[in-house]
C-alpha cells in the first residue's frame, strides 16, 4: 500500500487478539525502523524496552498496573520507549531539548511500521512512570515517554473515524 494510504489506515486501536503473539523476528523490525528513525544531530537519544509473552510476566502487570485500562490487557505486547535527556540535543539558542521530539518520530516510526505488518497500536502517554521506570529497572537518565501496546486487532475491533481538520484550516504558504 502507498504511504498515504498505510497513514489513512492507521489507528489506535483499543482491542487486541489476545490469543494471537507477535513474533519476537517482527517486533525486532518494527524496532528497527524505529533505529533508522531521524532524530536531531544523530543522537538517538532512545532504548525501547519490548515486553512480551516471552519475557517475565511480572513486567508485563507492571505495564498494565501502570496504565489501568481493561482495553490494555487485551494487547499481547508493549513497547515501552525511553529517552534520554542527557543524549539528546539542545537547541542553543534557547536549550530546547529535543527527546520528546526526537521519541516522537521514532514511536510513530513503530506505529506506522506495525500497520504495514498487519498490527495495530496505540501511543498511551498517561501511565504511572515512577511504577513503569521501577517496575522495569529503567536506568535514571531515562524518561518513559509511552507505552505502545501492540497486536493484531480483534476480529470485532472497532474503528473509529477520523476526525481530521481540513487541509486548509492547517496550510499556509509562505506566511502565516
Amino acid at each position: 500500500m502507498s504511504f498515504l494510504d498505510l497513514a489513512r489506515n492507521r489507528y489506535s486501536c483499543r482491542d487486541f487478539d489476545r490469543n494471537r503473539a507477535v513474533s519476537r523476528n517482527i517486533l525486532s523490525g518494527i524496532i528497527e525502523t524505529a533505529r533508522l528513525a531521524p532524530s536531531a544531530c544523530n543522537r538517538q537519544p532512545w532504548t525501547f524496552v519490548v515486553i512480551d509473552d516471552e519475557c517475565d510476566a511480572s513486567c508485563r502487570e507492571v505495564v498494565i498496573e501502570s496504565y489501568n485500562r481493561p482495553w490494555v490487557t487485551t494487547a499481547p505486547a508493549f513497547i515501552v520507549a525511553c529517552g534520554n535527556h542527557e543524549e539528546a540535543w539542545h537547541r542553543a539558542s534557547d536549550n530546547k531539548d529535543h527527546t520528546d521530539v526526537d521519541l516522537s518520530i521514532a514511536i510513530e516510526h513503530i506505529c506506522l511500521a506495525a500497520a504495514d505488518e498487519g498490527l495495530g497500536t496505540c501511543w498511551v502517554c498517561n501511565f504511572d512512570v515512577d511504577k513503569i521506570k521501577s517496575g522495569l529497572n529503567i536506568p535514571a537518565q531515562y524518561e518513559p515517554i509511552a507505552i505502545i501496546p501492540i497486536g493484531y486487532p480483534a476480529p470485532d475491533a472497532t474503528i473509529a473515524t477520523k476526525n481530521r481538520k481540513d487541509i486548509d484550516e492547517i496550510l499556509k504558504w509562505g506566511k502565516f
